[in-house]
């Protein structure tokens, strides 16, 4: 990710977690990410590494429910 990026992460200390969650996330659905600018990437390739964190975090998020968290 670049420093230009107008993508700004709410909890700064938070960057480096979510850069790792995002290359595992592309990881999961078979796209290679390298570090910094992958402008090369199709929309169709971008939109599944979202897709899988969104799925991802829903998961997170229900079972933190369920355990009564």
């Amino acid at each position: 990710m670049s420093d230009n990026s107008r993508n700004k992460t709410m909890v700064p200390e938070a960057k480096a977690a979510m850069n790792r969650f995002k290359m595992e996330a592309a990881n999961e659905v078979g796209v290679q990410l390298k570090d910094g600018y992958n402008g090369e990437l199709t929309s169709r390739q971008a939109g599944s590494i979202g897709g899988q964190m969104v799925k991802k975090m829903i998961k997170k998020y229900e079972q933190d429910l369920a355990n009564g968290q």
